[in-house]
């Protein structure tokens, strides 16, 4: 027969085994500030990603909606469009305007062309009388009168000339218009211009909504990065490109690449979410973590912001990461 207290005793020894094998584990791959090298730096943030509105130029009505909530995009894919019932008749009207305007063209050009000859009898007719008034044929009175009709005639061909230009002038203003509704029309069709994942969709097809009304957020799942706070002691230390490691505590089994993408000019107060209070105390340098974009490529469709963990950085480069740091992926 077992005696109560040993069995307690080994339960109470198992229990501290199992204990102490968590806690290994834990240390293998979640090194604390402690067991890290000089040469490594580290800070504690959350995984956050660009976000991107995409939202109407034009006023007007939604007509659909072609996106839902956690849907992938890809850039430049549609997802939603504006009615466009309106902005058609502006660019029927606008297309009958330019044809008006050509024809006012044809009819000034036609105007200048009769103007020319008449300018060109005018002028002969000029001619002839100066001859005969040298001989006494005409009196000048007569010539007086050919002189007047000559410069009459010059008269009404610039006139007619600035018709044409006023017609080429009323032909360019109904391209411009066309061209500004046609845009209005392309502007209808809202695109995303980024791929990612559908964050939120902020609107509903029949809703009217004003110019800079937004339709849905996209999650950017190729920017993705950590911000974490460093003392001055290792941020003087870390550069722009500085090699990186991130260990998110939802697969703390996994240590993912990145690099340094900034580096504050200056110094603040690290915010309250810094979990010790000695570094909150202290002047910080706010340093911005990137994951590769090819990368994240490969596992877009497992991107989540929110996500808390710890930033390694490798602040000599002359130096190898420890072993619980080397890279270690799921698979793709």
């Amino acid at each position: 027969m077992t005696h109560p207290t040993r069995t307690r005793s080994l339960v109470g020894a198992l229990v501290v085994i199992v204990l102490i094998i968590g806690v290994i584990v834990a240390y293998r791959y979640r090194p604390g500030a402690d067991q890290l090298p000089p040469f490594v730096a580290s800070g504690n943030g959350r995984i956050e990603a660009t976000e991107v509105d995409i939202a109407t130029r034009l006023p007007g009505r939604l007509e659909s909606v072609m996106i839902r909530e956690g849907d992938m995009v890809e850039a430049d894919q549609p997802v939603a469009r504006m009615d466009t019932d309106e902005l058609e008749a502006n660019l029927s009207a606008a297309q009958a305007n330019l044809r008006q305007a050509i024809e006012a063209k044809r009819h000034a050009e036609a105007v200048v062309t009769q103007r020319i000859a008449e300018l060109r009898l005018a002028d002969a007719e000029l001619r002839r009388m100066a001859s005969l008034v040298e001989k006494g044929h005409v009196s000048r009175e007569q010539v007086d009168q050919s002189q007047t009709s000559a410069e009459t005639a010059k008269a009404a061909l610039r006139a007619a000339q600035v018709q044409v230009e006023s017609a080429q002038a009323g032909i360019e203003a109904a391209e411009a218009s066309i061209q500004q509704v046609q845009t209005s029309l392309d502007d209808s069709l809202l695109t995303t211009p980024v791929g990612g994942r559908v964050l939120y969709k902020l609107a509903e097809p029949g809703e009217i909504l004003a110019s800079g009304g937004k339709i849905a957020t996209v999650l950017d799942v190729t920017d993705v990065y950590m911000t974490i706070f460093l003392p001055t002691g290792q941020a003087g230390k870390v550069r722009v490109g500085s090699d990186a490691r991130i260990i998110l505590d939802a697969i703390p089994d996994y240590v993912i690449p990145a690099s340094v993408s900034f580096v504050a000019a200056e110094a603040q107060f690290t915010p309250k979410a810094v979990e010790t209070r000695a570094e909150r105390d202290k002047l910080m340098f706010r340093v911005r973590i990137r994951i590769d974009p090819e990368l994240l490529n490969a596992y877009r469709d497992r991107v989540k912001t929110g996500v808390p963990g710890e930033a390694y950085i490798k602040i000599d480069d002359q130096q190898p990461w420890p072993d619980t740091l080397e890279v270690n992926l799921p698979n793709a």
